[in-house]
């Protein structure tokens, strides 16, 4: 018990100190999206394991696919939202849309992640099938949108 309360504070103090404010410039600006590689993925016919960033507005957005190669009944994908101003109250299943080739595509069916907060993560949800017929079949392009979330459109693509 003695050694809990030392530990207990320090943590604390490392998380309020990654949280704050800070006073150093804005960083240069750069491409809304940018490319992440996640070290240790499997070999895949898509860049499935491959974060993609945008980080318009105040609010950084970071998507990585984790079924691509193997969609089950649903397409997932891993999202962390990071942000000091924007409360992120949001549901992203109802602000999102997964599409292949520039054409077909379903709405989002679900998002795990909390609601409210300045860094909310979770896992976004759509169907694997669309009117019948897996999605992802003969598809050379994987297109999530997410819109307003603290930019009009967030546009985050793989292909195969």
């Amino acid at each position: 018990m003695k050694l809990f309360f030392p530990v207990f504070v320090i943590t604390l103090a490392f998380f309020l100190a990654g949280c704050g404010r800070s006073d150093a410039p804005e960083p240069a600006a750069v491409s809304p999206v940018e490319e992440v590689a996640v070290e240790n993925a499997p070999a895949s016919d898509w860049e499935s394991m491959v974060a993609r960033t945008d980080d318009q507005g105040e609010v950084e957005v970071e998507v990585i696919p984790l079924n691509l190669d193997h969609p089950g009944e649903t397409i997932d994908f891993q999202v962390s939202l990071n942000t000091h101003s924007v409360d992120l109250n949001m549901n992203l299943a109802e602000l999102a849309v997964l599409s292949v080739d520039g054409g077909r595509g379903v709405v989002g069916l679900s998002w795990d992640g909390m609601l409210g907060g300045h860094h909310v993560g979770g896992t976004l949800k759509f169907p694997a099938n669309e009117n019948g017929a897996p999605l992802l079949d003969g598809a050379s392009r994987v297109t999530l949108t997410i819109v307003n979330v603290d930019a009009a459109e967030r546009v985050f693509t793989w292909d195969r």
